[in-house]
């Protein structure tokens, strides 16, 4: 038999990366998120409902923080020494996110030396690293001027002795319906069988060959857009009391069309889809987004310009106009970023989680949506899905990783 392949999740989220690797046969040993949001929707979908991970009895089953991890359960950790195959997951990494306003002082940044101590102590023979793009960008106030931070980290776990292979990889080049780039880091145990620069290089080379055989198999293909995505999910498909929201409606499923869609749904009994809660947009702001739907034929998938933006006078930095015949860009945690591509209105939770390759099985936990001061503490649904790994990516990850042990 088959020695079963082993990992933990750090920054887990909601479980984008759990879910691709379960699906990619692995087994999870446990998972570390901090908010209690996020840890509720892997809970009810990951822990209870799939059964994914061998959780040890001395790890409470909550979300917690990877320092106070580190703390109380080191001795336990150090039993794992050798004997987990994988450590998986990307700190948070708003210093870093193109999105955000860049500081490389933020001290969510920490988290990365917080992910090194946890390798050092485990031992993984192998190591999957995610971030966002801005993580291979420079900081020039950096002591190590002009050192980007993805080669202080590289080098670091050089030093913890791995060979290991950074670079940036589109994933929409795999089936998914965005163009999201995104920092994939390697990293294999130097004192393993066979364990080479070359092997740990091999992943993305593997990776990329793969593809084309993996979506036939499922039906897909790269091209993907977003209509093939989330058009049976139409507002005017009719409407019923949304299950756990009573005062809001939701949308319920038209046909399907196209092998994504089918794949999606696979099975799902409901006429409602879960999470599938429409907004409730004002008279105005539905005219306004049908003015601009109607203004932006032509120039989809783009910022609206200056004159709509006075026009109107929409003082928010980003509203754009989705295209249905291409990708999206990179969903965002803020769901009013985006109009769709032919409703007058903001994407659902559903149509997002769609967009990032969650099947309509995976049921969403907590809030829709958050404001204020309170967008620093919570994970609504929206920001659990924004910050996700998309599962398809992760799965051809997972089968990949299975190849390099």
């Amino acid at each position: 038999m088959k020695k079963k392949l082993t990992y933990i999740d750090l920054f887990a989220g909601c479980g984008g990366l759990s879910l691709g690797l379960h699906q990619a046969g692995w087994k999870g040993v446990f998972a570390v998120e901090k908010s209690p949001d996020a840890f509720k929707t892997l809970e009810y979908n990951l822990i209870n409902n799939k059964n994914h991970f061998d959780w040890p009895k001395w790890l409470p089953k909550k979300a917690l923080e990877i320092n106070s991890v580190l703390e109380n359960y080191i001795s336990n950790l150090e039993k794992l020494k050798g004997k987990v195959t994988m450590i998986a997951g990307g700190p948070p990494c708003q210093g870093f996110s193109m999105a955000g306003k860049r500081n490389e002082f933020d001290l969510r940044n920490d988290l990365i030396n917080s992910y090194i101590n946890f390798v050092k102590i485990v031992e993984p023979k192998i190591i999957f690293f995610e971030n966002v793009k801005g993580f291979t960008m420079e900081f020039k106030k950096n002591k190590e001027k002009g050192i980007a931070y993805s080669s202080q980290v590289t080098q670091k776990l050089d030093d913890a002795g791995y060979f290991v292979k950074g670079q940036l990889v589109n994933f929409g080049d795999y089936g998914v319906p965005q163009k999201r780039t995104r920092f994939i880091l390697v990293g294999i145990k130097k004192n393993l069988k066979n364990a080479s620069q070359e092997k740990a290089e091999s992943f993305f080379d593997s990776l990329k060959g793969n593809r084309f055989e993996f979506l036939k198999e499922k039906g897909l293909n790269i091209q993907t857009n977003l209509q093939d995505a989330i058009s049976d999910l139409f507002k005017g498909n009719g409407l019923k009391e949304t299950p756990d929201f009573p005062s809001f409606q939701s949308g319920i499923y038209g046909k399907e069309k196209g092998n994504y869609q089918k794949l999606m749904r696979e099975g799902v009994e409901n006429t409602i889809a879960d999470s599938h809660r429409f907004p409730k947009h004002s008279s105005i702001i539905i005219e306004r987004f049908k003015n601009i739907l109607e203004e932006t034929k032509d120039r989809r998938n783009l910022n609206i310009s200056k004159l709509i933006q006075e026009k109107y006078s929409i003082k928010k930095r980003t509203v754009i106009p989705l295209n249905s015949i291409d990708k999206t860009p990179t969903i965002t945690t803020l769901p009013d970023d985006y109009i769709h591509y032919s409703e007058p209105r903001i994407l659902t939770v559903r149509e997002y989680a769609r967009i990032q390759s969650f099947p309509d099985w995976y049921q969403f936990q907590g809030k829709y949506t958050t404001g204020g001061k309170l967008r620093t503490q919570e994970v609504p649904r929206y920001t659990q899905i924004g910050n996700a790994i998309p599962p398809l990516f992760s799965e051809q990850s997972g089968l990949i990783l299975k190849q390099l042990i």
